[in-house]
């Protein structure tokens, strides 16, 4: 995977990466709209090579309708946002996963 992958291209390599014939049965990635309006995105990362990996949470909150929330907890990047925030948290994904794989 390379950086010059826009976060959409990134996220479905990773995917693409994972798939073994088990983890896309058991867990994968789930994206779902919010009722505040806004984004979730949750990856699992059990049995892939994001597997223990932590990451220090990103909160930004400019205003009710101005929000970015992504952090990993029990083993999952989970990332939310205003209904403007889907690419960001994306990216924020596709940063993260980056940074962590070199730390290997």
């Amino acid at each position: 995977m390379t950086k010059s992958m826009n976060p959409v291209q990134f996220l479905q390599s990773w995917y693409q990466l994972q798939t073994n014939g088990e983890w896309e049965r058991s867990r994968g990635v789930t994206i779902e709209t919010l009722d505040t309006p806004g984004w979730m995105v949750t990856v699992d990362l059990a049995g892939t090579t994001l597997d223990g990996h932590g990451m220090k949470a990103i909160k930004e909150e400019r205003s009710e309708g101005d929000w970015l929330l992504c952090e990993v907890e029990h083993n999952q990047f989970c990332g939310q946002g205003d209904s403007q925030k889907l690419f960001a948290i994306l990216e924020t994904f596709q940063r993260w996963a980056t940074e962590a794989a070199k730390l290997k």
